[in-house]
């Protein structure tokens, strides 16, 4: 191999020595780095020796470069050469990287994007989410550690508001499990449904991307652990809270727009679901199949409302006559399917919603005649015609009510945006509150905080209230 440096009292070099080549349209000399001794430090007398990087390859024009020129020159020469780039693969060997330990899906590195290349780019870890069930609120905690609990009282000021969703808001409804009583469930026109820390924080814990159209109902399951939704999409989803964000466990082809949803009181794995059809499904989310269908001659059905202990259960459909409200109330058997009564209400109201006293055996049934009406549980299901709660609007809207934990109270939204709160004994208002400026479609009051509420409206807003 040929010499790199010429000293002053070296021979002549030789042609084989000195290789000339052509770079650029110049006539060019390539220096190797392979014969050029490691000294930096010169001696006294001798002359400089220089160790560029075994890597690169300088190239100098040749009458800038003289095989007589001194060591200390030739250096400032070679810095001040130009570096010839030279194949990847002649220039670099193989760089032997340890192996990388394995990441999960959840903690793995994203590389940020630089204006520079680097061997280190910068790395961000994404967020890690926690577990949602696991975790108590101290302020549901402190309710649940009283011996006596607080009789239920009445919402009256301005929590927190929790905006996200893109649409309107069908339904908000409070976890039933009273140690996870603080989680909220808010299902929307934009075809999510989101989990929020609605007792302290205010921040949405969850999104659910199970439905590719607007979710029009959804519920908890007995045991906070699942939610059942049912979309536009004619499909009904079971979704695990936890890890159900984008796929559902199970998702049943409902072959209907579903409306309503209810899951059974002591038959965790079955709900019903029914919408724009005249048939009302029971489901099993063990193996993905109907159990049971019950018909009617109705064009669709609005809510439906399993009565205490699960064996009958009521639906609300739309049909209303000129004459009569004849099957706008029907009252079935869960096991037989058969029909009990259809002559529950007489009025030429639709019902759009219904909601189950907490202790007695009452229910009652949100109309569109601008009050709700109270009926027993007990057949026939007379209604009570003494007690009517109304002052509040409906119009037309979905407007949803449910009681307090005790079932003391009743509570109401209206198409003017107010949420009302009412009586239950005496079926008088007592307290109104200026919740929304768009249409309130649903309240919720807490199962565990005596005071608190949760309210939706038309424009996608929520709302809690203590």
């Amino acid at each position: 191999m040929s010499s790199l440096v010429a000293y002053e009292d070296s021979a002549s070099d030789s042609d084989d020595e000195i290789s000339k080549r052509t770079f650029d349209g110049r006539e060019t000399s390539t220096l190797s780095a392979s014969s050029v001794s490691t000294n930096t430090e010169p001696e006294v007398g001798a002359s400089c020796q220089v160790s560029p990087p075994s890597h690169v390859h300088y190239t100098t024009s040749k009458q800038d470069l003289n095989p007589d020129t001194p060591g200390c020159l030739l250096e400032k020469q070679m810095r001040n050469a130009t570096p010839l780039t030279l194949p990847h693969a002649q220039v670099h060997a193989k760089r032997h990287l340890p192996p990388r330990p394995y990441v999960p899906k959840r903690q793995r590195q994203v590389p940020v994007e630089s204006g520079e290349p680097s061997d280190h780019p910068v790395l961000i870890h994404r967020r890690e989410e926690k577990p949602i069930l696991s975790e108590v609120s101290p302020t549901v905690k402190q309710c649940l550690s009283q011996k006596n609990p607080a009789a239920s009282g009445v919402p009256r000021r301005l929590l927190m508001s929790l905006a996200g969703h893109q649409g309107p808001v069908n339904t908000v409804k409070w976890c039933p499990v009273p140690h996870l009583s603080h989680l909220l469930l808010s299902a929307s026109m934009d075809k999510t449904c989101k989990v929020w820390d609605a007792a302290e924080s205010g921040r949405c814990l969850r999104l659910y991307t199970c439905h590719s159209e607007a979710v029009r109902a959804a519920c908890w399951s007995t045991h906070g652990t699942h939610l059942i939704t049912g979309s536009f999409d004619k499909s009904a989803a079971l979704t695990d809270v936890e890890t159900g964000e984008s796929q559902p466990l199970v998702k049943l082809d409902a072959q209907f727009r579903v409306m309503c949803v209810a899951t059974h009181p002591s038959q965790p794995e079955v709900f019903l679901c029914g919408g724009h059809s005249p048939v009302v499904k029971a489901w099993d989310t063990r193996n993905a199949k109907v159990v049971r269908e019950y018909r009617a001659a109705v064009q669709q059905t609005l809510d439906l409302l399993f009565l205490r202990g699960g064996s009958e259960f009521i639906s609300s459909t739309d049909c209303v006559s000129r004459d009569s409200a004849d099957r706008t109330l029907i009252a079935w058997d869960y096991s037989t399917t058969a029909r009990i009564s259809n002559q529950i209400y007489q009025e030429r109201y639709t019902c759009p919603s219904l909601a189950l006293h907490p202790v007695e055996d009452s229910f009652v049934a949100q109309t569109n005649g601008n009050y709700m009406a109270l009926f027993s549980c007990q057949r026939p299901y007379r209604m009570n015609k003494r007690r009517r709660y109304e002052g509040h609007k409906v119009e037309g809207y979905a407007v949803q009510c449910s009681f307090s934990s005790d079932g003391t109270l009743l509570a109401s939204g209206s198409s003017s945006g107010s949420a009302h709160v009412f009586d239950f004994s005496s079926s008088q208002m007592v307290h109104t509150l200026r919740a929304h400026s768009q249409p309130c479609v649903s309240v919720s009051l807490h199962p565990v905080l005596p005071t608190a509420a949760a309210t939706c409206d038309w424009a996608g807003e929520i709302k809690v209230w203590v």
